[in-house]
């Protein structure tokens, strides 16, 4: 057997058992914990844990693994050059360090670039994904780079694209939505009206419907690029999305037996008005993988 330990910092108090193995250990696969658990392998200082048990600051988290066992290939590069790195982002990893600690999609791109060129600049996070978002995210390997994609994202000249499971069938079958979304830093939340409110940021959501059904799927077009828009967008018109306890709904989630968020970023493209000419036109797209 091999092992994985940490010792939960003061950001994981309260934290259940496998969302801080989820954020900790990222490179092992769902199945591969999922395992553990049935095997009764997880533990919090030294007595048998469950998936759903509370964790405390201090307390030492082990899991013990299978000689043998695979790791998932921690950063998916979807395109590379000398000044961009666009990766495929898992669900689970926050991109930037968020006060709840673990390993990061910004640690793991300098880590990829440093290995090539231990004095390489460490790569920059041109905009952000949610921790339970997976998908395309952007990075610029120099500060030239940064500020030319930093504008591109600012202006909107590009395009992106998203895949989600909702609850429901939209009526219609394909809309634009226009909302006004309030931010509670306070709460890590936002709320959504319908109409202009003192501090609501305008926030413009377009979809369609490519299976309808109980669950149907969405490609959703993100016009505006707000904290958790589509999360609040689609559940205030209706239709959370799968897997989402913050703004969804938590008994249909777990009807579904569903535990993560069933939100991928598919698709980008963008404009530099030459700055960047390898990027300019080109549309980069993955699968969702749900």
């Amino acid at each position: 057997m091999k092992l994985k330990t940490c010792v939960i910092p003061p950001q994981g108090d309260g934290e259940r058992a496998d969302r801080l193995i989820a954020r900790f250990f990222p490179e092992l696969p769902e199945r591969s914990v999922r395992a553990a658990f049935l095997r009764r392998d997880v533990k919090l200082d030294g007595r048998r844990a469950a998936r759903d048990d509370r964790a405390r600051a201090g307390q030492e988290l082990r899991i013990y693994l299978p000689d043998g066992e695979e790791e998932n290939r921690l950063l998916d590069i979807v395109y590379e050059d000398s000044r961009v790195l666009l990766v495929n982002k898992p669900a689970g990893l926050s991109v930037e360090p968020d006060g709840r600690g673990g390993v990061t999609l910004t640690e793991l791109c300098a880590r990829h670039v440093r290995k090539r060129d231990p004095g390489a600049e460490a790569p920059a996070a041109c905009h952000r994904l949610d921790n339970q978002t997976s998908g395309l995210c952007l990075f610029a390997r120099d500060a030239e780079s940064l500020e030319i994609l930093q504008e591109v994202f600012r202006e909107r000249k590009l395009e992106k694209y998203y895949e989600c499971l909702v609850r429901g069938i939209p009526k219609p079958a394909a809309a634009e939505c226009r909302a006004y979304l309030v931010k509670d830093a306070r709460a890590g939340r936002v709320r959504i009206e319908d109409h202009p409110v003192p501090e609501g940021k305008l926030i413009l959501t377009g979809y369609e419907t490519l299976e309808a059904g109980p669950v149907s799927r969405l490609r959703v077009h993100l016009m505006t690029g707000r904290t958790h828009q589509i999360r609040a967008h689609l559940a205030a018109l209706g239709h959370p999305i799968l897997g989402d306890d913050v703004y969804g709904d938590r008994t249909w989630n777990r009807e579904k037996k569903t535990r993560s968020l069933r939100l991928c970023a598919v698709s980008l493209k963008m404009e530099t008005g030459g700055a960047l000419p390898e990027l300019d036109g080109r549309e980069f797209r993955i699968r969702a993988p749900f």
